[in-house]
């Protein structure tokens, strides 16, 4: 069994919200290329324990991929330098032997900072809470051949319910735009039956909510789609638009 990697970890420590934080470093040793980043971490935690020190702390649940809790902007990339996973899907072959690696929580003033690498995403709960559900009464479940729904408006649906909410489109996009996120819940339900009876209320609402968050502005630099997880469409947020000047004018008139 070939040696393990020894790495040059610089990582953002904040006690709290209201503390002044910094990069600190430290050195892990004996890593193994098989393991996930947040094992690494692990085995960083450990390390501080047994020396009387504080672990970092880090958001982490599922650790699959599913969950999007493992939010970490790592050398200055949401999630790290692969494409199309989140930070528990990235592996330590991806670095080498050596290396330095810079570890900061998501920048935004959308999400502050809780403590070192954490952040409080609260803001995408409650942008979901004023209008990313289905409240009609639908009566009893249809038979799934009952409505028709086209193959392209079916893909097209499932493609923007792939979003996990990690908020890596924010940590990316230089204003710190949701405009990804709100436009994969808004064209998710825009593009199935079950979300035609409150199709305007509900992009008037999250929108509204998104700018009451306090989220930049979209200003299509895509970096928001490159850097994410799911590689959720560009396409989505022209579908929002659309859908926000349609429920505009249908208030208007």
């Amino acid at each position: 069994m070939g040696k393990g990697m020894n790495l040059h970890l610089k990582i953002w420590r904040q006690k709290n919200h209201n503390a002044k934080g910094q990069l600190v470093n430290y050195e892990v040793q004996d890593i193994s290329p098989d393991m996930s980043f947040l094992e690494m971490m692990d085995v960083l935690n450990d390390s501080l324990v047994k020396k009387g020190e504080e672990p970092v702390a880090f958001d982490h649940d599922c650790r699959e991929g599913i969950c999007g809790s493992c939010s970490l902007f790592i050398n200055g990339r949401p999630h790290g330098p692969q494409e199309g996973i989140a930070t528990c899907q990235l592996h330590m072959r991806r670095f080498k032997d050596g290396d330095h690696i810079t570890v900061e929580p998501w920048r935004a003033k959308a999400f502050p900072v809780i403590k070192d690498l954490v952040v409080d995403r609260s803001a995408f709960d409650r942008i979901v809470m004023a209008g990313g559900f289905i409240s009609v009464n639908t009566g009893g479940a249809p038979d799934a051949n009952a409505v028709p729904i086209a193959k392209d408006e079916q893909e097209a649906a499932f493609d923007a319910a792939q979003c996990i909410g990690c908020g890596a489109c924010v940590a990316a996009c230089k204003n710190a735009s949701a405009m990804l996120f709100v436009a994969a819940k808004v064209s998710h339900f825009a593009r199935l039956p079950q979300g035609q009876p409150e199709r305007e209320k509900r992009v008037l609402a999250m929108v509204r909510q998104m700018e009451i968050e306090g989220f930049g502005s979209c200003t299509n630099t895509e970096a928001c789609s490159a850097e994410c997880p799911k590689q959720i469409s560009m396409d989505t947020i022209a579908q929002l638009r659309r859908e926000y000047y349609r429920a505009s004018c249908k208030k208007e008139k």
